[in-house]
């Protein structure tokens, strides 16, 4: 993705958006059931579709739906959404996918392949979009001029809440999430594994976004884990968001030396609070780019990074360039820093996060399957290091019951 790309920004309302970002107690937000409301009928479905999908029942999109602005199309738990044709979920009103635990909502293709729907896009005056404990699979299917869609792509130019909680996404091919132009985000405890063919970010936030990304789990991304932007040509609302207990593994590899994906960066006037994360692997970890807000809205700390391995060997662009990880936690052409709060690896098994299983694989194909579990041994140098703001350990899998649930 080009880090100078602008996007419209609607000033005024969006302005109202960009208030002081500061951790919000989104991290313990409770799932409530879905009322039925206008029962959708199972079978399948294409065109405008508003009403509810119902309990246990299987639904198949044949053609790109539409939800109409004003309209709500909602799910309840335990629905399977079967998607053909490289159809869309289109949303220019109301999106509520709820979920549980014990019972996910599925979306998935009838081919099961990467790249073989189009996923969820959401217009520009799109009301509301919240996806809370769903299985999403597959996304990312090309557009009629045949590049990959984003897996989740909210575009609204009016203020919305974006609200992502404890959901899969698997095999995506683009950007996974998506949101510019003024959106208030939760978006907490997801699991983004093996997403992005040759390039796209797993969560990228454009624009005047403000909110929190915390306890995500984000393996194996093309670009990067989480990436932060301002339009440049109207730098406010800022982006301005806090970054917490997230855990980064293996991302930026495939896109490579076309353009290093990062665990997170922060550019183009954008500002964050990036804390208590986890960076093993990744092409480079913490960039804050020279052309973010570097004053001192930025803080940065309690961050560990670690590297399997001193040196991976970047084919990417037909040639063998030697990538030092580990140079790379702090890219030399940032203007981020190691902050004394930091755990840095310094040599082999210093600052291991000892994950219950991780193959300590470095770079990794889209569509690969992972058996990685990220929780933490006991004895971990992640636990208890963490800044106490946000929480009292490192990463997106904490001792106290808050962070990522799969």
């Amino acid at each position: 993705m080009n880090t100078k790309q602008n996007f419209l920004v609607l000033g005024a309302a969006a302005a109202l958006l960009a208030v002081s970002c500061s951790k919000s107690d989104s991290t313990t937000t409770n799932t409530q059931p879905i009322p039925v409301s206008n029962p959708i009928t199972p079978g399948n479905i294409s065109g405008y579709v508003k009403g509810t999908f119902t309990t246990g029942n299987t639904y198949t999109i044949t053609g790109d739906i539409t939800i109409k602005k004003g309209d709500t199309l909602a799910s309840q738990e335990g629905v399977t959404i079967i998607v053909k044709n490289d159809a869309q979920i289109f949303v220019q009103g109301v999106l509520n996918i709820v979920g549980t635990q014990d019972k996910p909502v599925s979306f998935n293709s009838d081919n099961n392949k990467p790249g073989s729907w189009g996923g969820i896009q959401c217009d520009t005056m799109v009301s509301s979009v919240t996806i809370k404990w769903a299985n999403i699979q597959n996304t990312g299917g090309p557009d009629p001029a045949g590049d990959a869609r984003k897996s989740v792509f909210v575009n609204s130019v009016v203020p919305c809440n974006v609200d992502i909680e404890d959901c899969w996404f698997t095999n995506g091919q683009d950007d996974l999430i998506r949101i510019q132009n003024g959106a208030h985000v939760t978006i907490l405890r997801n699991t983004i594994t093996c997403s992005g063919s040759t390039d796209g970010e797993a969560i990228n936030l454009k624009s005047g976004i403000t909110g929190d990304v915390a306890y995500n789990v984000i393996y194996s991304q093309a670009g990067t884990g989480v990436k932060l932007e301002t339009n440049a040509l109207k730098p406010i609302p800022q982006t301005n968001i806090n970054v917490y207990n997230n855990t980064l593994v293996s991302n930026g590899w495939r896109r490579g030396q076309a353009e290093p994906g990062r665990g997170v960066s922060v550019g183009v006037y954008a500002t964050a609070k990036i804390y208590n994360n986890i960076f093993v692997n990744n092409y480079q970890g913490l960039e804050i780019f020279t052309d973010a807000d570097t004053s001192a809205s930025t803080k940065y700390g309690n961050n560990l990074f670690y590297a399997t391995q001193n040196t991976y060997q970047d084919t990417t662009q037909g040639g063998n360039l030697a990538i030092s990880i580990k140079a790379g936690f702090y890219p030399s052409d940032g203007v981020g820093k190691p902050q004394s709060s930091d755990l840095i690896s310094t040599g082999v098994g210093n600052q291991d996060p000892m994950f219950v299983s991780y193959d300590g694989k470095v770079a990794t194909p889209n569509g690969a399957t992972t058996s990685n579990d990220y929780h933490l041994k006991t004895g971990s140098p992640a636990i208890g290091k963490g800044n106490a703001t946000y929480n009292n350990d490192i990463g997106a899998y904490t001792s106290d019951g808050k962070g990522n649930k799969h």
